[in-house]
């Protein structure tokens, strides 16, 4: 037989487009429109209605960037079948969510669904020959994304520079009659075609879909094919009706939206974002039986006060058990940066939410988006009751392919999590037969287990799914040549998962994304109020609590308030710095407001533990003693110490201490850091310290996101000092440097305490570069093949090497407040009070061996998708003290982020609570969640190895138990005795431990 494949695809094609997608639709009758214009920002439905609407015609023009349009639509529902509403608003070819969308609302302000690209259709509800209004407002959102083709630079990204030119045009707006059968056959071409498309050429059943669809062409009259649609059906039937082969890799698929917090739009646009996705399942959902999955308390809670008729209905639908709250997280965050505290809090007040609104635990963790995953997620989120992890980012790894689909994941405390990525590669599949297919062909676990799941519904910008994502999924159920679909929801996937795997793979460690490396740094004053604000909260709950237990009214709703607002700006578009400039600068102004109202706070009630008087007082709110100050108390103001001294000398300067002796030379840089006692040098031979380094920062693509290895073959060594000046201090040793380049300035200030066992660098710079990545370097005399980073309730250790081609990729990393470099009796700690990007590699040593150079990444200046990404003033905190353990490291991490502060007062205040051991930290001290007035203390073990510890507290109890981080009752584990005020606990490596004081109370 003559091949004649070719052709008759090039025939079906052509007939898909012309043929069928044209006549799915005859349009009735145009509404009638007209329009008003919103002068600012959106305004609610109660005031849009009432204004002055103007006369429309289909063709004109609307909305400035980020404007809104209300079109009030009239018209009379026709007789005839399958009529309903349908719009374009002048959408283009990009996805639903990077563009013009809509809302469509009742006369009596409850909303009917969205109005979006690809689902732009709206059902009547008026009965035939009736008359009906209705309103749609018109969001006109520009598209920044330009299909990620560009990453250009943009003015649309901020409301002030976005301009006031129409970005829509008013294509239609009609009544018009879907034709059933032609749509029908739409979806059955659709999807075998599809599926034909993914088939081997020499397959029988792709010779017979061919076949099959060649006629249906046939059969179809192309100048009736309204009339002739059944009869083409009638030719697909049988191909259709072929069932998948037993052993069919099994799909869950699951109806999804991945709604992104902020983005490329502001919150406030996210806000009505969520209406219309929810809107639109709510309302296919009347059609359609699936089951929809959400993540996000945050949305929940925006929609519950914005939109709360809808949040009704979703209730509704979530009590039957068709919309299901997924991941139990406030929001979808980041899990590289946040804090460990505030990790906590995320599963903390999102399954609080979802547990008093609507009765659900989500017992798994959807994270499908975020920049790679910390290792202590795995404790942290079992911690918080849940049994499974969800992501698929991982397989945007640019080097290195994860080797699983369906495993373990053990975290650093060797907590362990049953975790899935999707081998569809997609949180937005179409279950179109390429998704499927790729699904099958990358699915890791063939021959153990045979089971994915599949998010269907379009996201980012949201939209979900659409009527023909569900007419696929029910075409697909069992289908020869394709994988078996099931339309499923989490727990059911997870269920079905675990019971056909019974010994899974485990992965060990953090789950490093080899991509998206800049995150760690873009937007520095972001990630500066993030680090900010979760130690104020920190100070602000432990003064609070230590207030209460005295009688003090605990601040609750307003702690509840600003925890929230922290935990939504850990969105993993918003702290990785990767959002347009109106969602930075937003986020700017609601960390300042978060910082006021902490200091507010901790100011109160500090001045009510220590009472009226004029006594010189030191507050000392982190987990560690600072020389003289207690942890966790507040102390009389210690006195003098022996001042440090500040010698110039030909080369430049020597800074001296009783511990340290630092020579900075005529650069302004350290040419050499000595530990007294030992006469051991922290500098590696030949090398200066306190070293800028300016490369050329031009990412292959997504700039906000990525810092790429080619960086780092181009750089400037920032060496030329404009002045180098002692700065007179009465007790400190201080010397500034100020350096320049182009309109870009640098003041260093080096600062030598007096028995300050670090050396301390402040660094102000106002930035003017573009395209530029900003290192700080300090190459360090110590030999090793691995570097301690401070994570979540821990440490991860990391290579220095290159061995391999998974250590070669992350050239970049994370860390929180130090990174920790040592060999056999001497380590060097590098602290910071806002910088998260590092690299710390071995290098040639002159005079033989290696020494490891730690350089912190400051800032960055990418172009897209904010122009004005870093632009200005920013002030760095970073010390360095040599000889040093990991306990050390993490004493300088608490002081540099958690400084003592100094206030007047009757009294002291004796310490809250107290630790025998430095390897137990105190993470938090607050009063229970249920307003019960029963003290919550988190504390984890710290170095890495086992430890026993005594707990004293300065308040009374009745009992004390082990929780998990709701705050509820788990079979204690950690707790040896309790004696009094005492608690003796033993803990396991980078064990997280939550202990509730029943009955707390101010001792007798």
């Amino acid at each position: 037989m003559h091949d004649t494949t070719d052709l008759i695809e090039a025939r079906l094609r052509r007939f898909i487009h012309e043929r069928l997608r044209p006549n799915v639709h005859a349009v009735l009758t145009p509404l009638r429109v007209a329009s008003w214009e919103v002068p600012g920002e959106p305004v609610p439905f109660a005031e849009a209605v009432g204004q002055i609407y103007q006369p429309v015609a289909a063709g004109a023009r609307w909305g400035k960037p980020w404007g809104t349009t209300w079109l009030r639509l009239t018209g009379t529902v026709p007789e005839a079948p399958g009529a309903e509403l349908l719009f374009d608003l002048g959408f283009n070819e990009a996805e639903p969510g990077f563009q013009a969308e809509g809302t469509v609302y009742r006369p009596d302000g409850s909303i009917v669904k969205a109005v979006e690209p690809r689902n732009a259709h709206v059902p009547l509800e008026a009965g035939p020959g009736e008359h009906f209004e209705l309103y749609l407002e018109a969001a006109a959102n520009p598209d920044l994304a330009e299909g990620f083709r560009f990453f250009r630079p943009t003015d649309l990204g901020s409301l002030e520079t976005a301009g006031d030119e129409p970005l829509y045009r008013l294509r239609h707006a009609d009544i018009a009659m879907r034709n059933l059968e032609t749509w029908e056959l739409l979806q059955d071409a659709t999807v075998l075609s599809q599926l034909m498309a993914e088939l081997p050429g020499s397959s029988p059943r792709r010779a017979e879909i061919l076949r099959a669809l060649e006629r249906m062409m046939d059969a179809a009259d192309p100048d009736d094919i309204v009339g002739s649609a059944a009869a083409g059906r009638r030719e697909l039937a049988g191909v259709l009706s072929s069932p998948a082969a037993a052993s069919a890799h099994r799909v869950h698929a699951i109806g999804h939206a991945h709604i992104d917090s902020a983005w490329l739009w502001p919150v406030r646009e996210t806000q009505r974002k969520i209406a219309r996705t929810f809107s639109n399942v709510l309302s296919l959902q009347q059609e359609a039986d699936f089951v929809f999955a959400a993540s996000s308390a945050q949305q929940y809670a925006w929609l519950k006060q914005f939109q709360p008729e809808l949040f009704s209905r979703v209730r509704d639908a979530v009590a039957s058990g068709k919309f299901v709250p997924a991941g139990g997280m406030w929001v979808e965050s980041d899990t590289n940066m946040p804090g460990g505290e505030a990790l906590a809090r995320q599963f903390v007040h999102g399954k609080r939410f979802f547990m008093a609104e609507f009765g659900v635990e989500p017992l798994d963790v959807w994270l499908p988006d975020s920049f790679g995953y910390s290792a202590a997620l795995p404790q942290i989120a079992r911690a918080a009751g849940s049994r499974w992890m969800l992501t698929q980012k991982m397989s945007w790894n640019e080097t290195n392919r994860m080797p699983h689909h369906t495993f373990l994941w053990e975290g650093t405390d060797g907590t362990r999590i049953f975790t899935h990525f999707p081998p569809v590669d997609t949180y937005s599949s179409q279950l179109s037969g390429a998704d499927l297919a790729r699904a099958e062909r990358q699915y890791a676990e063939k021959g153990m287990a045979n089971t994915s799941l599949v998010p269907f519904g379009y996201g980012d910008g949201g939209g979900g799914p659409n009527r023909e994502m569900i007419a696929a999924a029910e075409r697909l159920r069992s289908l020869e040549g394709s994988p078996t679909v099931t339309l499923s929801s989490p727990a059911e996937f997870f269920t079905a998962a675990e019971a056909e795997y019974e010994h899974p793979p485990v992965w060990s460690g953090e789950m490093y994304l080899e991509f998206h490396r800049g995150t760690y740094t873009s937007q520095a004053r972001t990630k500066q109020g993030n680090r900010r604000s979760e130690h104020a909260l920190r100070e602000a709950e432990l003064w609070a609590t230590a207030a209460a237990l005295r009688g003090g009214e605990y601040p609750y709703d307003e702690l509840d308030g600003l925890w929230e607002t922290v935990l939504l700006q850990q969105f993993h578009d918003i702290l990785p710095g990767t959002s347009i400039g109106w969602v930075h600068r937003e986020a700017e102004r609601r960390y300042d407001e978060v910082l006021a109202a902490t200091e507010r706070l901790t100011v109160d009630a500090l001045r009510a533990l220590v009472g009226e008087g004029s006594s010189a007082l030191v507050a000392n709110a982190g987990p560690y003693a600072q020389g003289p100050l207690e942890a966790m108390a507040v102390v009389a103001s210690p006195g003098a110490a022996t001042a440090a001294t500040l010698t110039r000398t030909d080369e430049g300067f020597e800074l001296t201490n009783g511990q340290l002796r630092v020579r900075i030379d005529n650069a302004g840089l350290i040419v050499s850091l000595l530990v007294r006692a030992t006469g051991r040098e922290t500098i590696a031979p030949g090398q200066r310290a306190n070293l800028l380094q300016l490369h050329r920062d031009t990412p292959t693509q997504w700039d906000a996101w990525d810092i790429d290895e080619h960086y780092r073959r181009l750089v400037i060594d920032l060496t030329d000092a404009e002045s180098i000046e002692p700065v007179p201090h009465p007790t400190a040793a201080v010397v500034c440097v100020i350096r320049g380049r182009g309109a870009t300035r640098i003041t260093q200030t080096l600062i030598l305490d007096a028995d300050s066992a670090a050396l301390e660098i402040e660094t102000v710079v106002d930035w003017h570069e573009r395209q530029k990545l900003l290192k700080l370097a300090f190459p360090l005399d110590v030999h090793t093949d691995r570097a301690s980073s401070e994570i979540q309730f821990g440490h991860v250790q990391r290579p220095t090497h290159a061995n391999t081609s998974w250590d070669m990729a992350r050239f970049e990393t994370v860390a929180h407040r130090w990174v920790h470099v040592g060999e056999a009796g001497f380590g060097v700690a590098v602290a910071n009070d806002s910088t998260y990007g590092h690299d710390i590699t071995s290098l040639p040593r002159e005079g033989g061996g290696t020494f490891t150079n730690v350089r912190l990444s400051l800032l960055r200046a990418p172009l897209y998708p904010d122009p004005e990404a870093d632009q200005g003033e920013h002030t760095l905190r970073v010390s360095i003290r040599p000889d040093s353990s990991i306990a050390d490291a993490a004493r300088e991490g608490y002081r540099l982020n958690l400084p003592p502060r100094q206030l007047l007062g009757g009294n002291p205040v004796a310490s809250v609570l107290s630790l025998s051991s430095d390897a137990v930290i105190v993470e938090a001290v607050k009063l229970a969640e249920d307003r019960s007035g029963d003290v919550i203390v988190r504390l984890y073990e710290a170095l890495g190895g086992r430890a026993s510890a005594t707990l004293s507290v300065a308040f009374a109890f009745d009992a004390v138990i082990e929780t998990d981080l709701l705050e509820r009752e788990v079979d204690a584990a950690v707790i040896d005795s309790v004696f009094g005020d005492q608690v003796a606990l033993t803990l396991r490596p980078f064990q997280l431990v939550t202990l509730r004081f029943r009955a707390a109370r101010v001792a007798d």
